[in-house]
């Protein structure tokens, strides 16, 4: 069972991830709308897992994968995006995810994902 932390501006996309987290019979330990703050969050609760959004309003996700991973080298980030333009699919993975995830994603992939990254 893994902690994870779910970072996405849209109500809908973060009440499936919720979903799909607890039925996973993970634990969610943090929930942010947008890309402020989620470095403190993520020192405050420490998630093996962090689910990040690329398109957020006020801060992007690439930004915040650098925050993390500036902070801790071996995070666990998940990226989530609408957007299959390799380029920021490499980019992404060169920064320190260590997975990326298009939308519309299904409940499967984002269990085995999470699954796979935690071994």
């Amino acid at each position: 069972m893994a902690s994870v932390m779910i970072v996405d501006d849209s109500d809908a996309i973060r009440m499936v991830l919720k979903d799909i987290v607890t039925i996973g019979k993970h634990n969610l330990v943090g929930e942010l709308q947008n890309g402020v703050g989620v470095l403190d969050e993520y020192i405050k609760v420490k998630p093996d897992i962090v689910l990040l959004d690329m398109a957020m309003p006020k801060k992007d996700g690439v930004s915040v994968l650098k925050e993390i991973i500036k902070y801790n080298p071996g995070a666990n980030v998940i990226m989530i995006s609408a957007s299959d333009n390799q380029d920021t699919v490499k980019e992404c993975l060169s920064l320190g995810a260590k997975a990326y995830i298009l939308k519309p994603f299904n409940f499967q992939e984002v269990l085995d994902t999470i699954t796979e990254v935690t071994k």
